[in-house]
Order: C-alpha cells, then structure tokens, then sequence
C-alpha cells in the first residue's frame, strides 16, 4: 500500500476531526453528527495502530490517554504565576479604581481614564499551555508559582483544550480546567454505585482527574476548559505590540486573539468604561433576580467572583506586578454563601495538646461548592454566645476554601425537642480517670492526662508535619498503621525503623519502603525553631518557637531556660512561660528530649533580624493575627510586623497592643472588643505597615 497516500489520507483525517471538534466543544456550533464524527475518529485510531509511523504527538488519537507515568516531572515555569488580590465589596471596588488612578496619574502627570475589563472567575484548576509552531508542547499546574507539575498527558484528554492551534504561533497561555456540574453528579452517582467515596465539589474532582498518574481517568472526567490570558509570545512585543497583524494593545483583543488561535474562551466577559459599571456586572452576576436562580447558579461551571482588569496593556505595564499579585488586576469575589443546616450532634474533638474543642456534626449541605457536614465551635465560650443545641436549624456561612463557621442559630425553628450541650466533667478519651480542667484566663479546656492514646497519634501526625519534620510519606494512615504493628510508640522510633519492619506491614511495596527511608533520613537535620514546633509544647506555637530560637540560639539553652529569662522577652507571657518551663521540667519530657536528640541535628538558622538587636517602628508592640487577610497573606504579614520589631502572639491579652481583623473572624475577635485592644482593620493594618 503506498504510504504517501496513507500519509495524506491520516493528515486529512486529523484535519477534519480537528476542525469539528472545535465546532462542537470551543464554539458549540457541530455541524456533522456524533455518529459521523465518531466513524472519523475510529478510522484514524486504526490507520495509526496498523502504521505507527503515521502517528503524531498532536493527532486526535492522543486525546485518550496514553500509558500511565511513574511520576510527575517538576517544571519551573517561564513566566511566574500570580495570585489576584481580592475585594469583597464595593467599597474595596471603590478604592482599588482610586489606588491605581493615582499610580498612573503620578506616572503621567495627569489624570487618567481607565476602562476594565471584567471576566467570570471559574471555580476550577489554573493550567499553564506552551505551544511551539503551534502545537502543544507542555502542560504545567500553577503549583507555588514557580513550579508546577507537568500534566502534559492528562491535559490532553480534554476536547476544548487544541492540540494544535490554528496559527502556528509559539505561545504561552493561562486558563483555568474545569469540571461540569452535570458531569460531577453523574460521576458522583456512579461512584457510589461502586461503593466509593464520593467527591465534595466539581474542583476537587477536576484537580483529582490532573493529578492521576493515568491520562485515562482523566479521560473518564470529561474536563473541559477557558483559556484568558496570553502570558508570552516569544520573539513579539505582546503588550502593547502586534502579532500577525493582531493587536493585542488591549485586554479585549488578547481575548479575541485566543478565541482566533482555537482556544475556548468564555464568552461573559465585558468592558466597563468605569468602576460603577463593573459593579453594576458582578451584581447581574450573583444577585438573585425575581425569586430566581442567579445567572451564576444557572451556569454548569461554578463561578466564585468576577476577575476585573485594567482593558489598556500598556497601564498594565506601568502598574506591574507585587511579590504577590498584579497591581492592575483584583478578584472581586462574591458574597459568603450562608445556607441552613441541623446540627445533629456536638461531639469533643481531642488536639495533640490535650485542647478539647467542640465540633457540630451538620446534616451534609451543599455551601460554596462544597458539601460541609463538620462545623467547629471553637470552645464552650462559644456554644454558650450562639447558645447552639443539638437539633437546631443553624445559618452556616462559607466563602471559598474558608472553614465553614456556624453565624447564628434560627431559633425560630426550635420545637422544644432541642438539647443543650453540657459541658462533660470527665472524658474518657483523656485517658486516665478521664479528668478535664480550664485553667483561669483560658476559654480552652484539656485532659489533664497528657498521655492519652488519641494525644499520642495527634502529636506524631504534628511531629511529621511540614511544619515541623517535614516526613514525606509519613502521614495519618501511615502512623496509624505503625503504631497498629507496635513498630513505634514515640517520636524517636520513627528514625528506628528498619526496611524489613516496613516491609511487613500490608500494603508496602518495597518503592514506597525506600522513599519513606530517604525521606525519615533526610528529616534528621532541622532547624532549632522547627524542632521545637515538633515538640507539641502546649501554648508554643510558630511564633513563639522563633522568638525561642532567635534569642536563645540552642536547645541546651532552651531546656536550662529560668523563668526570668523568659519574661524578658517580648511577646512571651506569662501562661506561655509556664507551659515552656513545665514542659522541659517534665521527667518524662526530658527522657523523650535525650531519646530524640540522638538520631537527629540541629543545624545552625540564620534569622535576618536578631530579636534582641532590631530597632523599628513597631518596636514593643503584640499583634494578633484572626480571620482571612485578602489584600496580604498571613506569612507576609507576620514577616513585615516582625521586620518593623513588632511581635506576634496566638492569643489576645491586655498585653496585646493591635488585633488585626480580617474576613471571618473567629473568638479572637470578640474578646479584643470585650478587654479594649485596639482592633485594626487590613486597609488600617497595611497603613501601620506604610504598605
């Protein structure tokens, strides 16, 4: 048979399968039908398998699945990948326009009008497409920002997704994979079918199906996609310059331009020639209109807030970018969603410390894409203010990844058969007699055995942790499985353990043996305030560890610490103090101590800022951090307070100078107003900072 007429007959193939799969699943316009469509493809697949040397990386036929990878390859990525800040009402709006006003006017002289161009926020999964001439060379996860994973074969299995454009461009581009509401309830129906855990939401399940090792369940997801951002076109001037006769000055025909290369663009988006206008579109978007569904609700994708920029590239260039976020762009995200639920049980949950907290357990209800059935209540202080009993309809409120939080109780709904929840005198968890105390000025109450079997597991699954020793592949299960086989009962055990001990234990293949080792082998070295993290010291935390290790520099320090030492330093009170030296005056602490000390090192840390030399304008004064920062994260925000000398505690006291108040706060909150801390919003917070 001759090849060139086979070679020209697949190429024809590949082209009309190509031209209406974009018919069907970019513009939804399918002009032939499914039957016809699918006797196109089978034709292809066959001509491949019976002559491979017609099959190429961009063909149809690779859309399901080839063979399934070991792991996947780490890729730093060519252009950082930026998270957007985000607004939560108008006023954030409001002054997001004005901030970025005065940037540009500062800039020009004079005042500028700016137009925005505001796109849907798909609730999904960023992905990160290079095309050489054309067709798709990588497919990277957003991952840190800096590195991703290389998904390059489960993306793909996804049809909106072109394998080759249709312009041979080189280009990267930014979009976000998604997985159909529709899609997810019939997946979700037929994993129970099967007896398998059903999935939360739509993302968990579209970010699940990426990170498969086999492209063919992610096949099986039925993924789709929109791509909105072109991130690079090499060897062209993107902002503000031409490509192939397109100009991509402006925000409006970047998004053009990706809908003319073949990509699947959504086609929401709009330009506002000012910020009323914006807020007029995210308002169409999530308000309910006449008793109906909102237009956000009625789409098959989730949508969690609208994504405004500035529509002129050339402001996007003077703006530029943060550490953090682009200074053009914000998130204006939509309101919390609240739902009502019953609380159908309040049950003791027992931390590593011996913390009792209490957390409802919910009659399942669907909240911001997720299905919630837990609530934590935080401390009696708590169920006592929201006077919340078992059988009440409550209002459960959650905004994205935020821990769902219990706003009020509809007391209304009561019937009389409610119950309230007394406060046990003993626990038999605790272990021991079961004894529980609260100690004076604390809302916490704890065993008051601390040898408990529950706090022993909750201790080694925190000593593992990445804040602390950092074991990959030593997680829950893992340790609940060792402990099971009494291969270890206490930290040091963990840095005992043989390949043979593992080897015996179901489920452990002799691949996942040698990873758990080299990772327990490369754990040995740590630094000071990490170990002392892993310790699960009661009321010592982050920030305390650090103080502890900047000031004094040794564990051999640490252990021999007086109490007048520790009183000396800022940002250590007097409950803190008690735990510490109570702690390492403990017989049975002090022989884990020895124990751990000989199979791990302590390796010197270098701490840009010595606690007891810094000098700035927060010098002397306690922040306490509560709820979700938006405009700055938690870790930048502690780093900046400490750069100014200020410090940072988990608790509020009258010692406490700032409480700084974000999205959702939690008890912290309340009992700053009740002893008369100053409360700091995040725009006064940030002005504190001269940020």
């Amino acid at each position: 048979m001759n090849i060139k007429k086979l070679k020209k007959r697949a190429e024809n193939l590949r082209k009309i399968i190509e031209k209406h799969s974009y018919l069907y699943y970019v513009v939804d316009k399918p002009k032939i039908e499914d039957s016809v469509y699918d006797s196109l493809v089978e034709e292809l697949i066959k001509l491949e398998e019976k002559f491979p040397v017609l099959k190429t990386a961009t063909s149809p036929t690779q859309r399901v699945g080839g063979e399934p990878l070991k792991k996947f390859k780490k890729v730093k990525h060519k252009i950082p990948q930026w998270s957007f800040n985000d607004a939560f009402n108008e006023e954030d709006m409001f002054k997001f326009d004005e901030r970025v006003k005065k940037m540009l006017e500062k800039e020009f002289g004079k005042k500028i009008s700016l137009a925005y161009v505001c796109e849907l926020k798909i609730d999904g999964l960023k992905i990160v497409l290079e095309y050489k001439k054309g067709e798709l060379l990588t497919a990277v996860t957003r991952g840190d920002g800096r590195i991703g994973e290389d998904v390059t074969n489960n993306i793909k299995t996804i049809t909106s997704i072109p394998l080759k454009l249709l312009k041979p461009v080189d280009i990267i581009v930014e979009g976000e994979i998604w997985l159909g509401k529709n899609n997810f309830e019939k997946l979700n129906k037929e994993r129970k079918r099967r007896g398998e855990p059903l999935f939360s939401n739509p993302r968990n399940a579209a970010a699940g199906a990426i990170r498969q090792l086999d492209p063919k369940i992610a096949a099986e997801r039925k993924l789709d996609s929109f791509i909105y951002d072109v991130a690079m076109l090499p060897r062209t001037v993107l902002r503000g310059g031409a490509v192939q006769g397109q100009s991509l000055a402006t925000q409006v025909k970047e998004l053009e331009y990706l809908q003319d290369l073949g990509f699947k663009v959504n086609k929401n988006f709009k330009l506002c020639s000012n910020i009323n206008e914006v807020i007029s579109y995210w308002k169409s978007w999530h308000l309910p209109t006449g008793g109906q569904k909102s237009k956000k609700d009625k789409q098959d994708y989730l949508i969690d807030g609208v994504v405004v920029k500035i529509n002129e590239i050339k402001y996007q260039n003077i703006l530029g970018f943060t550490s953090k976020a682009p200074r053009f762009a914000i998130a204006f995200k939509f309101k919390a969603e609240q739902v009502t639920t019953v609380v159908e049980d309040i049950v003791l949950q027992i931390g590593r410390t011996g913390a009792l907290t209490p957390v409802a357990h919910l009659r399942p209800v669907l909240v911001a894409g997720s299905v919630v059935s837990r609530a934590t209540l935080h401390n009696e202080d708590e169920i006592k203010r929201l006077d919340v009993r078992v059988g009440d309809t409550i209002i459960l409120q959650k905004a994205g990844d935020v821990i769902p939080d219990i706003i009020s109780v509809v007391k209304e709904m009561r019937t009389g058969g409610e119950k309230k929840f007394i406060w046990p005198k003993l626990v038999v968890d605790c272990g021991g007699n079961g004894e529980i105390e609260r100690i004076p000025g604390q809302a916490v109450w704890r065993c008051k055995n601390k040898n408990s079997f529950i706090q022993k597991k909750r201790k080694l699954y925190h000593f593992t942790s990445k804040i602390a020793f950092n074991i990959e592949g030593l997680g829950p299960k893992i340790i609940d499985a060792l402990l099971e086989a009494k291969l270890i009962s206490n930290y040091e055990d963990i840095f005992t353990l043989k390949r043979g001990d593992l080897l015996a234990l179901p489920r452990f293949a002799e691949k996942s043996v040698d990873n758990l080792l080299k990772a327990i082998e490369k754990a040995r070295e740590i630094t000071l305030s990490r170990f002392i993290i892993s310790l699960s010291i009661p009321n010592v935390g982050e920030e305390t560890a650090i103080l502890l290790a900047q000031n004094f520099g040794s564990i051999e320090k640490i252990i021999n610490l007086k109490i007048e030492e520790l009183e000396k330093i800022e940002g250590i009170g007097p409950i803190v103090t008690k735990s510490i030296i109570d702690w390492f005056a403990d017989k049975n602490n002090q022989k884990t101590l020895n124990n751990l000390l000989k199979h791990i090192k302590i390796i010197p840390q270098n701490f840009s800022i010595k606690n007891l030399e810094r000098q700035g304008k927060l010098e002397g004064k306690t922040f306490v951090l509560t709820g979700t920062l938006n405009k700055i994260s938690r870790d930048e925000a502690k780093e900046k307070i400490r750069s100014l000398g200020g410090s940072i505690s988990s608790s509020v006291s009258k010692e406490t100078d700032y409480v700084v108040v974000g999205e959702n706060p939690g008890s912290k909150y309340k009992k700053a107003e009740e002893i008369g801390v100053e409360i700091l919003n995040e725009e006064k917070f940030k002005e504190i900072l001269n940020m």
